[in-house]
């Protein structure tokens, strides 16, 4: 009898062993363990879902709530109506993330978390659905040594995308627009990592369908520009640094990287421009 109960208990404690492996225990990291939350959101961004937008793949820019989560380059996939995002990391410090709560990922099975890939050329990887760009994407990432949950959110951002990646009818260009050669007043906003405004309305001229825009920041202190992977310097500096670039799009934030000299070393800043299509006048 004493025989039985023993290998009866035997049994149970490696049935339920065996439960244990397959849900490996994890924990979310509470306020002690985490770094400051950024924000990353910015106000009056419109979500760019996956039917704005062609099938491809496109490199994106990413900005992240937290600098220990370190992202070296993202790719965003989009086909029939989906779309997926490959983030690139620079180490594997996190072995697994999750889309969604850090909670919700903690009661989870392994199965459904997203392990992180060693790709043939060395990288590290790790590719998630998404819904839109230029919106929160709630996610959380598992440290490989604490074995904690850490809640994360991701901002990818649709001012890096390149304008072929837009579907026509998304797209609102001075073609579009009908705008005949000549001189115009815009609205624009700016957007960004830095301080610097735009004086607003700016001047616009279309000249053979195309529009260049004169944009004034509020500081002199921005030595060159660059839009479309064009560097360009400033026209003036008084009252506030002026220069001449393109504008591509109305309606949607065009990326601009501003080099401030306000500190030293200069450094580059990322914004994003804004020209509303709604304000348009002719001068």
């Amino acid at each position: 009898m004493k025989t039985r109960i023993i290998s009866l208990i035997l049994s149970l404690a490696l049935l339920f062993g065996g439960a244990l492996a397959e849900a490996p225990a994890t924990g979310v990291a509470d306020a002690s363990d985490m770094t400051d939350v950024i924000d990353i959101v910015e106000e009056g961004m419109k979500p760019v879902t996956p039917e704005m937008l062609k099938d491809g793949t496109y490199a994106v820019n990413v900005d992240v709530s937290s600098a220990m989560f370190k992202v070296t380059g993202c790719e965003i996939t989009v086909a029939e109506g989906e779309m997926t995002a490959r983030l690139y990391m620079k180490s594997e410090a996190y072995s697994h993330m999750y889309p969604g709560p850090a909670e919700e990922a903690a009661r989870q099975k392994e199965d459904a978390w997203v392990a992180l890939q060693t790709e043939t050329d060395g990288a590290r990887t790790f590719t998630l659905p998404i819904t839109a760009l230029d919106a929160a994407y709630e996610c959380a990432a598992l440290s490989a040594r604490k074995q904690l949950w850490y809640p994360r959110t991701l901002l990818f951002r649709a001012d890096s995308l390149p304008l072929e990646a837009w579907k026509d009818e998304y797209l609102v260009t001075a073609g579009t627009l009908g705008l005949e050669d000549g001189a115009y007043a815009c609205e624009v906003a700016l957007a960004g990592q830095g301080r610097a405004t735009l004086q607003t309305p700016a001047r616009l001229t279309v000249r053979d369908g195309a529009c260049t825009a004169e944009i004034v920041f509020s500081t002199a202190k921005i030595d060159y520009v660059i839009v479309n992977g064009e560097k360009y310097d400033p026209i003036r500096t008084e009252g506030g640094a002026a220069f001449e670039v393109p504008v591509a799009a109305f309606g949607i934030g065009l990326s601009i990287v501003a080099d401030s000299t306000a500190i030293k070393p200069a450094v580059e800043v990322q914004y994003s421009m804004t020209f509303d299509e709604t304000t348009l006048e002719a001068q």
